[in-house]
């Protein structure tokens, strides 16, 4: 698809500086987009590669535009026009368009207006599949289980029974959700497994990444609030709950029982210890472990184990193992300064 700049600036609300005939047919890297192709700046010190540009529209802060050459599309942030003009020009292919005759689907399911579902795809008794739901390859929708409309799952994506989504949500592949939790009790040694009677609630425009797992509640259900971005290979445990417009990135673990305010920040693998609540706004930095809970909003938290080199780290790791011992050296010599006093 094409599109021209004025289009563009219209769609996106910029104030557009140049020629507004010119036509965009994709995006492009600010160094070596062409003619047909836009792009964006960010962050003013890459100015020089603005200057240079062959990329038939630039969208820029107004503070940038005496730099650009060529049509610019201003807006007050660039990051936020290119993602929503990404979205006009996307090619994405849906995973799937139209019904496949090799799907296999309950008599008793409901399916909207619209949708679409690839081969190898079940979908059992009772599942409500919203319009214009896009189930990609093999995937499987469990009973009583209930899709939003114009929700997207790619291929080998596994919903249990009774999970509940919501609508414009999207899930990559391998992503399962409403698996069991774990849980368990112990009786002499011996492990008995807990049924894991709830299930789990997202809202809507939620998308999880690839190989990640939601599991369903022991009781009460799991719950991933509205407008929650989830990365690859991430795990979320029994009766988690994850607050609006938070934000995880990938292999981050949350133990079970945890509860996750709106607008948290989570780097990846990030660690969350079971039972414990998060405020709202608090940033996670990557690596960190999490072993209590934080109540203050808007801190933000992080782990002092980072890379060294080699020989550095061998003597710090020595030196970890003595620290127990120092301590109990200063405290020592601490009460002997108090007593000579």
């Amino acid at each position: 698809m094409s599109i021209t700049a004025q289009e563009l600036a219209e769609k996106l609300g910029a104030e557009l500086h140049g020629d507004p005939g010119a036509v965009i047919w994709r995006i492009g890297n600010l160094v070596t987009a062409g003619k047909d192709e836009l792009s964006f700046l960010s962050d003013s010190k890459y100015r020089e590669d603005l200057s240079k540009t062959g990329a038939g529209a630039v969208i820029i802060r107004k503070d940038d535009l005496e730099h650009c050459k060529t049509t610019a599309l201003v807006m007050n942030d660039p990051y936020v026009g290119f993602a929503k003009a990404a979205q006009i020009l996307d090619t994405t292919p849906l995973p799937a368009e139209g019904i496949s005759d090799r799907a296999v689907i309950s008599h008793s399911a409901k399916l909207g207006k619209g949708v679409s579902v690839g081969p190898g795809t079940v979908i059992e008794d009772g599942a409500v599949i919203g319009d214009s739901v896009s189930i990609g390859a093999n995937c499987f929708i469990g009973k009583n289980a209930s899709v939003g409309s114009f929700t997207k799952l790619w291929s080998g994506v596994s919903i249990y029974h009774n999970v509940r989504i919501g609508s414009h949500c999207l899930f990559q592949s391998g992503a399962v959700i409403g698996s069991d939790g774990f849980g368990y009790a112990n009786e002499r040694g011996e492990w008995v497994k807990i049924p894991q009677l709830g299930s789990v609630t997202i809202g809507d425009r939620v998308e999880i990444g690839a190989n990640t797992c939601v599991d369903r509640g022991a009781v009460d259900d799991t719950v991933i609030e509205s407008n929650v971005i989830i990365d690859n290979l991430c795990q979320i445990a029994h009766n988690d709950h994850i607050g609006y417009g938070t934000a995880m990135a990938g292999a981050t673990v949350v133990a079970g029982s945890v509860t996750i305010g709106k607008y948290c920040i989570i780097g990846g693998r990030s660690v969350f210890a079971g039972h414990i609540s998060i405020a709202d706004q608090v940033t996670i930095a990557g690596g960190t472990s999490v072993a209590a809970s934080i109540r203050k909003s808007g801190t933000v938290w992080g782990s002092a184990t980072v890379a060294h080199p080699e020989k550095k780290w061998r003597r710090n790791a020595v030196r970890f193992s003595e620290l127990d011992d120092l301590f109990r050296r200063v405290a020592h010599l601490e009460k002997l300064a108090e007593e000579g006093n």
